[in-house]
């Protein structure tokens, strides 16, 4: 049985730093790489974390706006002052945050692997790769 990795802090956030985070993570992180209709379009590359691991910073909620569309079970989160969506919840782990991998600031944070999500068949990628179990 593969070892647990161990998790150290990240920080991060959004282009102009109202909107600040840690999240605890592996030094390497396994991100995927998503092509449904969002992720696509802004080239989300992103890890998913239980929610007990990720730490909003004080005043950052201030600065949040929500955006949900189709299913409306993603919540997408972006700064208000820049357009940075740095961490949502995801369809997939609706008990966990998707960080995006590139708003994570530089010196404590590697990819260790890419995967694939396919979106845009999203009930077949979801069975498929067994995404969920991430955050369980």
């Amino acid at each position: 049985m593969e070892a647990k990795a161990e998790l150290v802090t990240h920080a991060g956030g959004c282009h102009c730093k109202r909107v600040r985070w840690k999240v605890r993570a592996p030094a390497k992180v396994v991100c995927w790489d998503c092509n449904c209709s969002i992720c696509l379009m802004r080239q989300n590359l992103h890890f998913i974390v239980p929610s007990s691991q990720f730490e909003l910073g004080e005043d950052s909620e201030l600065w949040l706006t929500l955006y949900t569309f189709e299913t409306h079970q993603a919540k997408h989160l972006f700064c208000k002052v820049c357009g940075i969506c740095s961490f949502y919840t995801p369809r997939s782990n609706p008990d966990g945050r998707a960080v995006t991998v590139r708003c994570v600031d530089p010196g404590t944070i590697g990819i260790q692997e890419i995967k694939t999500f396919d979106g845009q068949n999203w009930e077949q990628s979801y069975a498929e790769t067994n995404i969920a179990a991430i955050t369980k």
